[in-house]
């Protein structure tokens, strides 16, 4: 399984829904980074994404995006294989 780091903030309803999906397709660490907690890393998050919303997420290396994102990943089948580091 690739690792899966996020950046999120506690009250994000898509950051919770991301982390749904997520653990649903059998994540069972996620390596979150709140940026309400350390504003800094919001910068950070900026510089690597190039958007300011949460939830950003990586699997592996690749930047999935948003919660939207990781629905639409899901919905044409490349969530699982994209986790198990499969290429597709």
């Amino acid at each position: 399984m690739q690792p899966v780091k996020m950046y999120t903030t506690a009250v994000c309803p898509y950051c919770i829904r991301a982390k749904q999906i997520l653990k649903s397709r059998g994540v069972e660490q996620i390596e979150e980074i709140r940026i309400d907690m350390k504003p800094d890393e919001r910068s950070r998050m900026m510089e690597i994404t190039g958007r300011r919303t949460v939830p950003q997420i990586f699997i592996g290396e690749t930047h999935v995006g948003g919660c939207d994102d990781l629905i639409a990943l899901d919905g044409r089948g490349g969530l699982v294989p994209l986790l198990k580091g499969v290429a597709a």
